[in-house]
């Protein structure tokens, strides 16, 4: 387990993490979390008291990770951009589980199956997380139905993610 306190940043223009909120896990933390690796992992701990399960760090390049914050952690930790953050973390190991639902979808899907599963287990997560961010029965059904949309286009996470972003702005008045 790694201890530390950083300040919370946010991305202005950054390809596509311009806007996340995140923070930086310094290369010695990292490599004592995760001696060797360069990828993202998961991890899980607390930011605060507000404890974190399943989160990726991401890779930025010559060793350094981010943990992006989402609006969950955001509101549970109740910090924004500026604050600073006490972070205790260690690898999560636990594998990620699709839910039933989607899993029954992919069935009835063999195209979108075929590459859901083609997937790096790391873009896999992402939809698997991304799925069971919403609560409400209706929010899952439209998340499943969008992502099996785009796995049979052989979308991975972030080219459905563009996809659903670009028809949103189209859709603006």
């Amino acid at each position: 387990m790694v201890t530390y306190s950083t300040i919370i940043r946010k991305f202005d223009q950054q390809g596509e993490k311009t806007g996340w909120t995140y923070i930086e896990v310094p290369i010695d933390l990292a490599e004592k979390l995760n001696p060797g690796n360069k990828k993202s992992f998961r991890v899980k701990g607390k930011l605060d008291e507000y404890k974190i399960t399943g989160v990726a760090l991401i890779p930025m390049g010559g060793g350094k990770f981010i943990l992006p914050l989402n609006a969950a952690m955001r509101k549970g930790t109740h910090k924004k951009k500026g604050a600073m953050i006490k972070v205790q973390m260690e690898v999560d190991k636990a594998l990620l589980r699709a839910s039933p639902e989607f899993l029954a979808c992919l069935d009835d899907e063999p195209k979108a199956k075929v590459f859901f599963e083609k997937l790096s287990t790391a873009h896999r997560n992402y939809y698997i997380k991304w799925l069971s961010g919403v609560k409400t029965e209706a929010a899952v059904t439209k998340r499943i139905v969008q992502a099996i949309n785009a796995l049979s286009k052989e979308l991975d996470f972030v080219g459905m993610y563009h996809s659903l972003k670009e028809a949103r702005e189209k859709n603006k008045f």
